[in-house]
């Protein structure tokens, strides 16, 4: 289901860097008005002005469903309607599994998980009544692979996001809704300022070395991607051998893992 930029109304959370500023700057180009939106305010407001006029900027904790609705509000209020919402936001956990507590799994599913399913309750029904729109959401390589088992909330939170849209596809297409999911591998983006660390780990957190590609990259093949109405957005295409080899011999890829990851 293909999307047209021109004159859509995009909110885009987790806006204020990295991959959500990225998309941000793509749609504007692209002809859309955006919403951004981050738990920084400042960096927003930054990202807004770098936009211009066809912007605006609001602070949002996708843990908050007020802030959610204030979102969709704002967008109401300044644009007029929302055609496109990116849920882009995601907290990481490095460290064994017997020592991360369980409040920092509530807290990974509460922003990572329930983020996207609050935004859901907020937007959807607006989309579903206009009967278009389109939804990105925001997941990891980690959500395809098994090889975070360093970061066992995260790689779990992300493999949910990967199944919570593949569901939201095949619910919304019928709707007149389009529903992509990214999957970025190596990003260079602030997401180490929010990294919490669980235990002593004995070495740096390991992972296929897939090239690493810049938010702006990824900023232009998510906006293509929707553009085309395509499902299963990938960094690089360095990924798609590893997803292969997984998908023949799952058994065969998990000793692969075990192997070199480990």
């Amino acid at each position: 289901m293909s999307f047209d930029f021109s004159d859509a109304v995009a909110v885009v959370t987790g806006a204020g860097s990295g991959i959500g500023a990225a998309c941000a700057r793509s749609f504007a180009k692209r002809g859309a008005r955006v919403v951004v939106t981050d738990i920084n305010p400042t960096r927003a407001e930054k990202v807004c002005a770098e936009v211009g006029d066809a912007a605006v900027a609001l602070r949002c904790d996708v843990s908050s469903m007020d802030d959610l609705e204030a979102a969709r509000d704002l967008a109401l209020e300044r644009f007029g309607r929302v055609d496109l919402v990116m849920n882009n936001v995601g907290l990481p956990i490095f460290g064994a599994v017997e020592d991360i507590p369980f409040e920092a799994w509530e807290r990974q599913i509460d922003v990572n998980i329930l983020g996207i399913v609050r935004s859901n309750l907020v937007f959807l029904p607006m989309l579903m009544e206009q009967g278009s729109g389109y939804i990105v959401n925001t997941a990891s390589t980690a959500g395809l692979l098994p090889y975070g088992h360093d970061r066992l909330p995260y790689t779990t939170t992300k493999h949910a996001v990967v199944g919570l849209t593949k569901g939201l596809a095949v619910h919304l297409r019928a709707k007149g809704i389009g529903v992509s999911c990214l999957c970025p591998a190596q990003v260079p983006t602030n997401i180490q300022e929010l990294v919490a660390v669980y235990g002593t780990p004995t070495k740096m957190p390991v992972a296929p070395q897939f090239p690493i590609v810049e938010p702006e990259v990824v900023g232009e093949l998510v906006a293509d991607a929707v553009e085309a109405g395509r499902f299963l957005i990938l960094s690089t295409r360095a990924v798609e051998e590893d997803l292969r080899a997984q998908g023949d011999d799952m058994d065969a890829y998990i000793e692969k893992v075990i192997t070199e990851y480990t």
